[in-house]
C-alpha cells in the first residue's frame, strides 16, 4: 500500500498550489493521500516551553514519517516560499525523530507570475537542507500565470505540464 502526502505551502480555499497537488495525486495515483493542514500557531520557542510541541504540528510529523513519498507545492511570496511552509519546517526541526530524513520528496510550485514560482522552489530547497530528504531534481514543475492553468475540475489544461507532472509523479513512485 502506498501513502502519498501532499503539503500545500498555501491556506487559500481556492489555492492553485492546493490543486497542483491534487493534480500530482491523481497522476501518482497512490493508494492513500492524505493532505496535511498548516493551519499551526506560529512558532515561537516561549510558546513551546510553555505549552510544548502543538498536537497539530504532531500530526504533522507524523504523516510525514508514515507517508511513503511526498509532494510539495510552494506559492512565491515575495520572492520566498509562503511564510505558512516555512513555519511548519520550523516547527518540525523541533520534533525528534526527524521523520524526512531518506523521503523521497517532490517539489512543485504554481504562481501568478510568469516564472511560475522558480526562486519559491529555490528556497524551499533550501531550507530544507538540514531534514536530509530525497528530493527529486526533475523534471521541475513551474506553473505560471496558475489562474489560467486549470479548468473547472482542477485538471492542468496545458498538455506539456500535465506530461512533465506525470514525469514526475513517476520519478516520485520509483523513489520508493
Amino acid at each position: 500500500m502506498t501513502t502519498l502526502l501532499g503539503i500545500s505551502g498555501a491556506l487559500r480555499k481556492d489555492s492553485r498550489n492546493t490543486a497542483l497537488i491534487s493534480e500530482a495525486a491523481r497522476l501518482f495515483a497512490p493508494d492513500e493521500f492524505v493532505m496535511a493542514d498548516l493551519r499551526l500557531p506560529l512558532y515561537d520557542g516561549d510558546l513551546e516551553d510553555s505549552a510544548g510541541i502543538p498536537d497539530a504540528v504532531h500530526t504533522l510529523h507524523a504523516q510525514i514519517k508514515a507517508a511513503d513519498a511526498i509532494v510539495i507545492s510552494t506559492p512565491e511570496y515575495n520572492k520566498n516560499l509562503s511564510g505558512v511552509l516555512k513555519n511548519a519546517l520550523d516547527w518540525l526541526s523541533r520534533v525528534r525523530p526527524q521523520p524526512w530524513a531518506g523521503k523521497p520528496v517532490a517539489i512543485v510550485s504554481a504562481a501568478s507570475g510568469r516564472a511560475g514560482g522558480e526562486r519559491a522552489q529555490y528556497s524551499l530547497r533550501h531550507c530544507m537542507t538540514p531534514f536530509n530528504p530525497r528530493i527529486l531534481q526533475g523534471p521541475e514543475i513551474m506553473i505560471a500565470t496558475a489562474d489560467n492553468a486549470f479548468d473547472d475540475d482542477g485538471r492542468l489544461v496545458n498538455e506539456f505540464s500535465t506530461k512533465s507532472l506525470t514525469k514526475l509523479m513517476d520519478a516520485l513512485r520509483a523513489e520508493i
